[in-house]
């Protein structure tokens, strides 16, 4: 259920890559930071920190949108919902909200995907999104719905986009940083007719590598904060509802797992067990066991 996280990332990919391209066709752009004995790091870092925080905040405050959008999401009204399991469902959000301290209300909305997913986005616990796929609702009972919300619910309540929005700024700060010092030196074994091209692609390029290598931070940070949501989603649902929806979500995965197993095995693949530094989500096994 890594939606919100791979949208944000996303979108803060390409908000950064327009802010850089923009700044680097500014006449001069950044250039007047290579002095005659280097770069001028210190005013480097700075103006690196101000377009990472940027693309960050950026980002954030255009996730809900870039949610709706991406995934097709259909707003529930909640004066107005067009089902009674519409009703029941922002009902549902809404109590789990007020048990979590929540002022305002997030909105509530469903997305057609086969895929059991949910998950919660927004600038702010004010501005918050809880959407839940027609998967989720089709192949889990009302139990496990319940802790799917309750633990979506406690993404909002702990501020988890907030705080993922300060340690991604940290990381395009960095990213802006070392890929104008690696386009830099990449310009200097350039001819000097060309070093201008070379230094603008070389800019764009390993700020993408740069990206991708960061993200497994943000990955991390990811990992770490599941932890405490489903913590939250047992304060909220309680422990065996929340216990009962990750267990659900694992026999899920098993049963999806064996299934795609067995029509590879038909093409003589053999699968491996591939690393999990790239999972917005720790392994079901040890959330069940933390949880227990």
């Amino acid at each position: 259920m890594g939606k919100r996280i791979f949208y944000f990332l996303l979108t803060n990919v390409l908000v950064l890559l327009t802010i850089s391209i923009i700044v680097n066709l500014i006449p001069g752009g950044l250039n007047y930071l290579n002095t005659t004995n280097g770069i001028d790091f210190g005013t480097l870092l700075i103006l690196s920190a101000i377009i990472g925080f940027t693309g960050s905040i950026i980002s954030l405050l255009i996730s809900r949108w870039m949610a709706k959008r991406m995934m097709g999401v259909r707003i529930i009204n909640p004066d107005q919902p067009a089902t009674q399991y519409e009703q029941e469902l922002v009902e549902r959000v809404h109590r789990l909200s007020r048990a979590a301290g929540l002022t305002y209300m997030p909105e509530v909305g469903i997305y057609d995907s086969p895929e059991v997913n949910a998950f919660a986005t927004g600038p702010s616990k004010k501005r918050s999104l809880v959407a839940v796929s027609t998967g989720l609702l089709e192949e889990m009972d009302d139990v496990a719905i319940e802790g799917v919300l309750a633990h979506e619910v406690a993404h909002i309540a702990n501020g988890d986009m907030v705080t993922m929005t300060l340690l991604q700024g940290v990381v395009n700060t960095f990213v802006v940083f070392l890929a104008r010092i690696v386009a830099f030196i990449a310009s200097r074994f350039a001819r000097e007719e060309i070093a201008p091209i070379v230094h603008f692609i070389a800019i764009i390029v390993f700020q993408l590598v740069f990206s991708i290598l960061g993200s497994l931070v943000v990955f991390a940070y990811s990992r770490h904060r599941e932890f405490h949501a489903d913590r939250g989603g047992a304060d909220l649902a309680g422990k065996d509802k929340m216990r009962h929806a990750l267990e659900s979500l694992r026999a899920y995965s098993d049963r999806i797992k064996t299934e795609e197993d067995t029509s590879i095995a038909t093409l003589k693949i053999n699968g491996k067990k591939k690393s999990n530094i790239f999972s917005t989500h720790p392994d079901l096994e040890e959330r069940i066991r933390r949880l227990q």
